[in-house]
């Protein structure tokens, strides 16, 4: 199994996960977890490969990870009312999630040779907008844009390490791993000790 396969398996898992934990939140029945699951795990990945015009879409090509994408939605169904904060563990679960989708979607750019650019837009995409469909499917407020907290910022700032490391490493894994973590270390920064960037605040207006 090759490098960027794994990071696709691990993001899927964990974001379907995040996905049924929020569909507990909304108290969805056993097909809306699955859906709200797959949603989760797989669209940042689908949104990349329709951009790099990759055929077939990573899970079209294998169906194992909409099979694992379900699976976990079922396990989260019978299991997530042992959790003493689902929202606390969905948190902490997407941050990671997050941090293996970025690696994935900025591996899957740099096997296709893309540019620089593309490379760092490619793992943003697919660490964020899986998430964001998911809360925005279920009326919440993306963890994307809560206000002031690092998970764009984060997401850019591991893929562009990765970018930049493997222009002076000629390894993938170790470019990859090293922007996963800059990725997480943000992102639980953030969470943990309340890293956050300046927000917008309104003025009154000039007479």
């Amino acid at each position: 199994m090759s490098l960027i396969s794994v990071l696709d398996y691990a993001s899927v898992l964990v974001f379907a996960i995040t996905g049924a934990l929020v569909a507990s939140r909304a108290q969805l029945d056993l097909v809306g977890f699955a859906f709200i699951a797959c949603l989760t795990a797989l669209g940042g990945g689908t949104l990349r490969d329709l951009l790099l015009d990759r055929n077939p879409i990573f899970w079209i090509e294998n169906p194992a990870y909409l099979g694992a994408a379900a699976f976990a939605s079922l396990i989260v169904f019978f299991t997530a009312h042992l959790l003493e904060s689902r929202y606390r563990t969905l948190i902490w679960l997407d941050s990671f999630a997050l941090a293996v989708a970025v690696a994935a979607g900025a591996g899957v750019a740099l096997s296709l040779d893309q540019s620089p650019t593309i490379v760092v837009l490619m793992g943003m995409i697919t660490g964020c907008m899986g998430g964001l469909m998911r809360d925005v499917v279920v009326g919440e407020v993306p963890l994307v844009l809560k206000q002031g907290e690092l998970y764009v910022t984060a997401a850019f700032t591991g893929a562009a390490t990765a970018v930049i490391l493997r222009m002076f490493i000629d390894d993938d894994a170790i470019a990859l791993f090293a922007g996963a973590c800059v990725t997480w270390i943000l992102r639980a920064g953030s969470l943990y000790f309340g890293w956050n960037l300046p927000v917008y605040k309104s003025r009154p207006p000039r007479v």
